[in-house]
């Protein structure tokens, strides 16, 4: 409780100052002594409508802007997904703008069939090797190294070395349904 009333005097301080007032003339607007308009914006006083109605009116604020919202549970909780050998683990919730995935590919001695689709990506290799076919390039990615590149340029990935890799990559939604979804557009198999 005492944390949510040193967030309605910290935004209060901060709606004030935004707007170029010091408390002398905040407080004289609305008819409350600076001292009293201090201990609020310092949390040392109880905030109450009689005071915050005046404050929030002539700062041309809503009250809502002075409550704290109740944060959402920032934890991601997907399931693991499961393709062509592939184990998919969402990091990002998700709507969320930017798709993050840590993609662990099995050691494999041929390298998948080349594909193209709209948009880009950005991997780094959290362990072990990654072939990186792109274009007419063969690259070979160790721990620690990085790509971006148009997926519109054909391309395709698998470990390395006999071992498998672990890939954090980032795309657009057309690279993410590309990697986690079936060729008839249905959520490929999804474990938790």
């Amino acid at each position: 409780m005492r944390a949510e009333v040193e967030q309605v005097g910290a935004r209060l301080r901060a709606a004030r100052r935004s707007r170029g007032l010091t408390l002398e003339e905040l407080a004289a607007a609305v008819g409350m002594s600076a001292s009293t308009l201090s201990r609020l914006e310092a949390g040392k006083r109880q905030a109450n409508l009689e005071l915050l109605l005046p404050l929030t009116r002539r700062l041309g604020i809503r009250l809502d802007d002075l409550v704290p919202q109740e944060q959402p549970d920032p934890r991601v909780r997907r399931p693991v997904i499961r393709r062509d050998g592939l184990v998919i683990a969402p990091l990002a919730p998700e709507h969320s703008p930017i798709l993050t995935y840590k993609i662990t590919y099995p050691p494999t001695d041929a390298l998948p069939d080349l594909r193209v689709h709209d948009g880009y990506e950005w991997l780094y290799v959290l362990r072990g090797r990654l072939r990186l076919r792109l274009g007419e390039q063969d690259l070979m990615l160790r721990r620690g190294e990085a790509a971006e590149f148009d997926t519109r340029v054909p391309h395709a990935m698998s470990a390395a070395g006999g071992r498998p890799a672990e890939i954090l990559s980032i795309f657009n939604e057309a690279g993410a349904r590309m990697h986690t979804h079936t060729s008839d557009g249905a959520t490929a198999d999804e474990s938790r």
